[in-house]
């Protein structure tokens, strides 16, 4: 089957039959080389298998051609599609040799796929402009948060374009949208904190206090593995990230930095190594049963199964989730009075400006002695004064 070119080099998209083994789709084309000749060149773009039609197999292409055209003639690419641009960008940065870590692929392919493509595929690059992004942005019945990280791949997108040079500028830093959510993001208290633990067993029990000890994410959680446990220095090793049953680094570099355990957290993390079937060093520290070990547990059943429940046993009615726990940690860190380094550094966070501006929302006592201060230097002040 031809493939149409109008703007640069022909292709062609064909099936492969092989002596040994599946079918393949096989994409081929002609460069010049290096003595200024034609060259046939060919690529396999994937088994016949994975594609349900020949129609998903033309849309992978589309980012190969744009790889192989990158070179053409200035104004070849005046009129890229938003989905010829996201083809190209999966098979250079979403490709499984890409370091990004699985939740962010994850992540950045349910942007693309299911929000973006569907509204801007088929409109061309120059085509896209900052008013009408922002309008559809603000029509999105999903939370400020979201339209934001929305914006924000869009903009990743725009910049990948740029890198190549098919567009000059980047139009989506122009798209004003805010980040501020509408609602007070959750913060436990240490009273709920404790009294969720009183009705948790093991090993949710000891997964709760080590998400609130730590504030590990919840990737971070459950690619534990005894092995990153160091009993001897009382620290604990981040060295993987579990997103959807799959292994993957952690988020970012400083996110890597080995965390202190506390001599509670470290007993209870031993009490369950001894009562676990799996305690060897390879094996998880929160492995599956269903899995025999093999896997940890799925986080959201967890959530939904075990820990939801807990906390309506408990009284707590507030709208828990996983990172629930880490922003409660910096937010207790921060009113009980340690620095912002310390938080910085017990976080994990890469800028001082995540750890005060995203997660320390003073509790509401905290705000009102510190304001109490205040008002007594005043009061203080005024009694103080001499009468006239």
């Amino acid at each position: 089957m031809n493939l149409r070119r109008t703007r640069y080099q022909q292709g062609s998209l064909t099936i492969e039959k092989r002596k040994n083994g599946s079918d393949v789709y096989v994409y081929r084309w002609r460069e010049l080389g290096a003595n200024g000749k034609p060259t046939r060149r060919k690529q396999i773009v994937g088994l016949k298998s994975a594609f349900p039609s020949g129609a998903a197999a033309r849309r992978a292409v589309d980012g190969l051609e744009l790889d192989i055209n990158t070179e053409s003639v200035s104004g070849a690419f005046a009129s890229l599609t938003i989905n010829e641009l996201i083809e190209h960008y999966r098979l250079i940065e979403l490709a499984d040799s890409n370091s990004k870590t699985a939740r962010t692929k994850q992540v950045y392919e349910h942007q693309l796929a299911n929000i973006i493509s569907p509204k801007w595929g088929d409109h061309q690059l120059r085509d896209v402009k900052p008013v009408a992004v922002e309008k559809w942005l603000n029509s999105l019945p999903v939370a400020p948060g979201s339209r934001y990280k929305t914006k924000g791949v869009m903009s990743v997108l725009y910049q990948h374009a740029m890198r190549y040079e098919w567009v000059s500028a980047n139009t989506i830093r122009l798209v004003r949208q805010s980040a501020i959510p509408l609602q007070e993001e959750i913060v436990l208290t240490p009273i709920e904190v404790g009294a969720l633990l009183a009705e948790l067993r093991d090993p949710f029990r000891t997964l709760i206090l080590l998400a609130s000890v730590t504030g590990l994410r919840r990737g971070e959680l459950f690619g534990l593995k005894w092995e990153d446990v160091d009993f001897r220095n009382a620290e604990i090793r981040i060295v993987r990230s579990m997103v959807a049953q799959i292994e993957g680094p952690p988020k970012t570099l400083a996110s890597r930095r080995p965390l202190p355990m506390s001599s509670e957290l470290a007993s209870a993390l031993e009490n369950w190594r001894k009562r676990t079937s799996y305690a060897a060093s390879q094996d998880w520290v929160f492995a599956s049963p269903l899995a025999l070990g093999k896997k940890p547990y799925w986080p959201d059943a967890v959530l939904k199964r075990h820990i939801l429940p807990a906390a309506e046993r408990a009284g707590i009615t507030k709208r828990i989730g996983w990172h629930s726990f880490r922003r409660t940690l910096a937010t207790l860190l921060q009113s009980s009075g340690a620095s912002v380094k310390t938080t910085q550094d017990l976080m994990r966070h890469s800028s001082p400006v995540m750890t005060l501006g995203t997660y320390a929302k003073a509790v509401t006592a905290d705000k009102r002695l510190a304001q109490d201060a205040i008002a007594a230097l005043f009061t203080r002040k005024a009694c103080e004064a001499p009468e006239r």
